[in-house]
């Protein structure tokens, strides 16, 4: 007698299979009418990102900043470093001011004003880096995934993130040095102790201002630096921790007060001025915005793509002309980071002088060309327009 067996389909949750095969669940849903991911976002679509400034209390600035699941901390904390602290101190020759004539020459001379703002920004960026103003630390080992167990040492991973923030903060040449600068005008024997309190004020409001003045002392005299320490520690990740980090702060610097801060002679230090109504914000030079992307390419044959899902979820291309093809994936969650072995971030600026290109980072492959990074400027110039929109910041 012969046995009847059950033809019955095997079917898995959408969930189920993405833990089984996840390279071809991916494939699946990009290959789906109309192409989208997992998440149900198009390949170029990004996560909306959300802020909240001034989340700590005891930092000088501070932001929370969230990208889908993935949620960061970034405090700012400024210190003082004495002059007289620094080993080999080498004084940075920058000139400022011009004659009267020159000044006069070129009152209607744009491209020349032009070409010294952006000389000057080059030097401040190398006289921070070479005094190490701006010291950046990421922290991923928080719990904030199963790859990143609190309690552990810095992991790989977060110290090229680190590595990676600290670059782009000196290339993007955000900061003005005139700001972490800290400036002592020495009084002439007759003045009085409110005109010593007015000079100090108006070098706080203006570093350049009547520098070899002789009725002002001689001129201002470099006392200390302002040290800048900015902590991120993630609080859950989700994919994309260089653009989550990078936001966060940018967030944070925005939300930077400094005291105002003048040499005591009698103290022979620095101290700060506690009426926060005279703090002052830093100067940040445009709005520079990184977003990252990565390639997934098809499997290399069609039958590793075929798997059919029922019971709500969508059916398998099995299609062997989809064998081949790549997607460009924009702002990638951490299932599709697993999934993407080349990856790569733009950042622009178009809140400067005119739009630019700060730095393209491309690792893992050669699926990407010309057309693809024409199209990951596009997409940028479109994020750039929603973190001007999230950071308040009219252009």
């Amino acid at each position: 007698m012969a046995v009847k067996t059950s033809s019955t389909a095997t079917s898995f949750p959408a969930h189920t299979f993405a833990k089984l095969s996840p390279q071809s669940f991916l494939h699946t849903t990009l290959t789906s009418q109309p192409p989208s991911r997992p998440s149900g976002r198009r390949p170029s679509q990004s996560r909306s990102p959300t802020c909240h400034a001034s989340s700590l209390s005891h930092a000088s600035g501070s932001a929370v900043m969230r990208i889908g699941d993935t949620a960061v901390v970034c405090g700012v904390r400024a210190e003082i470093l004495l002059l007289r602290d620094i080993a080999d101190y080498r004084p940075h020759h920058q000139q400022r001011g011009k004659t009267q004539n020159d000044t006069n020459n070129n009152d209607h001379d744009e491209e020349d004003t032009k070409k010294r703002r952006r000389q000057k920004r080059r030097e401040d960026s190398e006289e921070m880096a070479r005094l190490n103003l701006l010291v950046p630390n990421l922290e991923l080992a928080t719990g904030c995934s199963p790859a990143h167990l609190p309690g552990g040492p810095p992991s790989p991973s977060a110290q090229t993130l680190t590595q990676r923030i600290l670059t782009l903060l000196h290339t993007s040449q955000l900061l003005d040095m005139d700001d972490l600068r800290i400036l002592h005008h020495r009084p002439p024997p007759s003045s009085a102790p409110e005109e010593v309190e007015k000079m100090e004020t108006s070098s706080d409001d203006d570093p350049e201002s009547d520098l070899d003045d002789p009725a002002r002392g001689g001129g201002p005299e470099l006392k200390a630096f302002w040290t800048l320490y900015i902590d991120m520690v993630f609080i859950s990740l989700d994919g994309s921790p260089f653009d989550a980090a990078w936001g966060s702060l940018l967030a944070a610097l925005r939300d930077v007060r400094l005291p105002r801060a003048y040499w005591d002679e009698d103290r022979d230090c620095v101290l700060c001025d506690p009426d926060a109504a005279v703090a002052r914000p830093l100067t940040l030079y445009g709005l520079p915005v990184a977003i990252s992307f990565g390639v997934f390419a098809a499997p290399s044959s069609a039958s590793e793509a075929a798997s059919e899902l029922e019971g709500g979820t969508a059916t398998a291309n099995t299609n062997s002309t989809a064998t081949g093809k790549k997607w460009v994936l924009v702002d990638m969650d951490g299932f599709e980071e697993g999934l993407c072995a080349e990856g790569g971030t733009v950042v622009v600026d178009l809140g400067v002088e005119k739009d630019q290109v700060i730095r393209v980072e491309k690792s893992g492959g050669a699926d990407v060309g010309v057309p693809e990074m024409k199209e990951m400027l596009r997409v940028a110039s479109k994020r750039w327009s929603e973190w001007r929109d999230v950071l308040g910041i009219a252009r």
